[in-house]
């Protein structure tokens, strides 16, 4: 089973919906072959909020979002799915999400479980869990930027039966995400989808080096540092569904929960 999966490198713009919408149309024209196309973290928004307040007025509901209504555009113009960093708008409460949509609207939201430096004053933590959605006959998981310090996120979804992950992510620890996602990836054997952000707003500047790993942990292909980009690259995600690692071993099969509860320990 083919499948293109692309991975869209930009800046969106902080506070500036229209200039982030021109530039992802000319960069999604790049993806049009993609089965599945990633986006970055908060990427209707941008990031680095001076305060609470200004988040809010940035965010969208998913249901009333301009952003969302352009990609689902898209996904129609284009045959293709995306998943997107979101600044979300639920209630009272703001969430940094990440939604999957296709051609037809959303197919589901994640929120964003393990909030980094100072999100946790603009943020609710993410109340979703780990959900797995389907696209067609592929399951698909996503976490967000920091989630990929916490293996637990990464294995629960894989014991769900994940095919590819989607990390939206506006990272700025260099190199450290991107050494790490690809052991996530053996690990749990399946392919993750690193949309990460270049460029610097206020005192950040992001890190860029998207990637797409595949079950081996391998490199499919890799982004630079500073540029607008695309990657895309042909998958199996069949593959992700042989857990075998020889003919004695199985990654889930090998597994011993119950040495692994927290016997003796606190949390």
């Amino acid at each position: 089973m083919e499948m293109k999966i692309a991975t869209v490198q930009f800046a969106p713009v902080l506070g500036n919906i229209e200039a982030t919408i021109a530039k992802l149309g000319s960069l999604l024209e790049e993806a049009d072959e993609a089965d599945l196309v990633v986006l970055p973290e908060l990427a209707n928004s941008g990031y680095a909020f001076s305060s609470r307040e200004e988040a809010w007025s940035l965010s969208e509901r998913v249901e009333e979002s301009h952003f969302l209504s352009f990609l689902t555009e898209e996904c129609r113009k284009h045959q293709f799915a995306i998943a997107t960093g979101f600044n979300g708008r639920y209630g009272d409460k703001l969430f940094n999400s990440a939604v999957l949509l296709d051609a037809d609207g959303v197919i589901g939201t994640y929120r964003k479980a393990h909030l980094f430096l100072n999100e946790k004053d603009i943020f609710e933590p993410g109340d979703t869990g780990f959900p797995v959605f389907l696209l067609g006959e592929v399951r698909v998981g996503m976490l967000i930027c920091f989630d990929w310090v916490f293996p637990e996120a990464w294995r629960i979804m894989g014991l769900k039966g994940a095919d590819i992950i989607c990390h939206p992510s506006n990272l700025v620890l260099p190199g450290l995400a991107q050494r790490t996602v690809p052991a996530h990836a053996v690990t749990n054997r399946y392919f993750v989808a690193l949309a990460n952000r270049i460029g610097q707003e206020k005192e950040l500047t992001f890190t860029g080096n998207s990637l797409i790993c595949g079950v081996k942990g391998e490199i499919l292909a890799e982004a630079d540092a500073t540029t607008e980009q695309v990657l895309m690259t042909t998958i199996d995600p069949l593959q992700a569904r042989d857990k075998s690692l020889t003919k004695r071993n199985n990654w889930l099969q090998d597994r011993r929960p119950e040495l692994y509860r927290n016997e003796g320990l606190t949390d």
